[in-house]
């Protein structure tokens, strides 16, 4: 998969998985990796399908309806990918936080439904549910952070609700935060998703 990979000064601290929105590419989360911890390593990577030439992380079958199969074997691409990464670049690969914004925040969440060690933890910016009726597995101990829009017109939010209470299920450690601007993704969210990480990775 295309990607970045950036080394940080502190080996101990997690390795930031950047995944972007719809159209973006693996330059766009790099301000907020740099906001969330400029001293963290980071790996950047590109989503492999592309709608009307804009890469995404998996299919849709129209707005806000994935395509199943196609997340399914996306995600397992995904996991895949990242254990090669952690070989090549020599980073821990149980110390990864994913930041996702839309496209890129439903692959995150469809990493933590499908694989229970594949991140430690994930910050998601205006995520949607990917997956319905399954079962996920324990995530005791893993950290998500939801940032979402209010008045988000592609992700409503009862979606949001709905997502939050799955996690809660699955006995995550799970923070909500709201925003009145829709679904882009705003200076404040990243601020407070950037003290939640402190927070949860002072130690």
């Amino acid at each position: 998969m295309k990607h970045i990979f950036n080394k940080g000064k502190d080996p101990n601290k997690p390795t930031l998985l950047l995944l972007h929105g719809t159209g973006g590419n693996e330059l766009q989360m790099l301000p907020i990796a740099e906001q969330v911890d400029g001293e963290a390593s980071v790996l950047s990577v590109r989503g492999n399908v592309l709608e009307n030439g804009m890469p995404r992380y998996f299919k849709r079958l129209a707005e806000g309806i994935f395509d199943e199969e196609d997340l399914i074997f996306r995600t397992k691409e995904l996991n895949e990918f990242l254990d090669e990464a952690a070989q090549k670049y020599e980073f821990d690969r149980d110390n990864m936080v994913a930041i996702g914004y839309s496209n890129g925040a439903n692959i995150a969440a469809s990493l933590l439904f499908h694989y229970q060690n594949s991140l430690k933890g994930a910050i998601l910016h205006h995520p949607m549910v990917p997956r319905r009726g399954m079962d996920l597995p324990d995530l005791s101990g893993k950290n998500v952070f939801i940032a979402a829009g209010s008045n988000d017109p592609i992700c409503p939010p009862e979606e949001t609700v709905e997502l939050h209470e799955i996690f809660k299920k699955a006995n995550a450690n799970i923070e909500l935060h709201w925003e009145d601007r829709g679904h882009q993704l705003t200076g404040e969210e990243v601020e407070a998703a950037s003290k939640w990480y402190s927070t949860v990775n002072s130690n």
